[in-house]
């Protein structure tokens, strides 16, 4: 190609260049902000639910106690211990036992309706946390979990602040020591039913309902033991609710709490 005739093409190839040169800006411009706006709106999201699970953890209890698991909202508290959640299914917390309030066979004890109160005033409403230890539910069909509400481990603040008894129910036993600590403090304290139930104060007394299996907690390994009458140990055997020993009125009831029946 001779010269004269790029000179003739020049003026027409050159407005070509500018435009593809500036659609090229404008293509790589505006693909690439949203991606940048995306990236950044993630981390800001990651850093504010790091923040939320920080604060959680950090007035959740004595150990380092990070709820995990599902929210749901509680559409009603049944009493001190249980609940149920938007969709209709029971929630049985794990770990702990409340006065009874509700039960078909028994009349409300001590301090069951100031648990159950207390239980209104942390969840009802609200959503909550819901933590699984090993079993899904109990033999009624009870969700068995841990609770969590506001950055506040439902089940350890009841039992320290003596709504509740610390009452293991093995194989879910992940923050028993927790829970068995909480109520030390509580019984120290005289906080709630260890103060407000008589029972808890004369230590040794009979049941009022007439209750005879004896729930007994042994002195050197911690483990729950019930006894029967006729039982070789029975007449033997002290219970004394201000160490969380219980009487119970059926072994079914005893099972359920988490004491194992007395070889003798």
């Amino acid at each position: 190609m001779n010269l004269k005739k790029i000179k003739f093409f020049w003026p027409a190839i050159f407005p070509l260049i500018l435009i593809s040169l500036g659609i090229t800006i404008i293509f790589f411009a505006f693909y690439s902000k949203p991606s940048n706006v995306s990236q950044s709106a993630e981390f800001s999201q990651s850093e504010a639910e790091l923040a939320k699970t920080s604060d959680q953890s950090s007035t959740l209890g004595s150990e380092d106690v990070t709820p995990k698991g599902e929210f749901f909202r509680v559409t009603r508290v049944v009493d001190g211990d249980t609940i149920e959640i938007e969709g209709g299914q029971t929630v049985r917390y794990i770990g702990i036992d409340t006065p009874e309030t509700v039960h078909p066979q028994k009349t409300v004890e001590c301090f069951g309706r100031e648990a159950s109160n207390k239980n209104k005033e942390l969840v009802e409403g609200k959503f909550v946390q819901l933590e699984k230890d090993v079993s899904e539910t109990d033999k009624y069909g009870r969700l068995l979990r841990y609770v969590y509400a506001d950055g506040v481990f439902v089940n350890e603040l009841l039992v320290k602040e003596g709504f509740a008894h610390a009452s293991s129910y093995p194989p879910d036993i992940k923050y028993q020591d927790l829970l068995n600590s909480a109520q030390e403090e509580a019984r120290s304290q005289n906080r709630g039913l260890w103060a407000g139930c008589q029972e808890g104060k004369s230590g040794t007394s009979q049941n009022q309902e007439g209750c005879v299996i004896k729930g007994n907690i042994s002195f050197s390994t911690g483990e729950k033991i019930y006894h029967v009458p006729g039982q070789e140990y029975y007449d033997k055997t002290a219970v004394d609710e201000s160490k969380g020993e219980r009487w119970f009125c059926t072994e079914e009831e005893a099972q359920n709490a988490g004491w194992r029946i007395s070889k003798k």
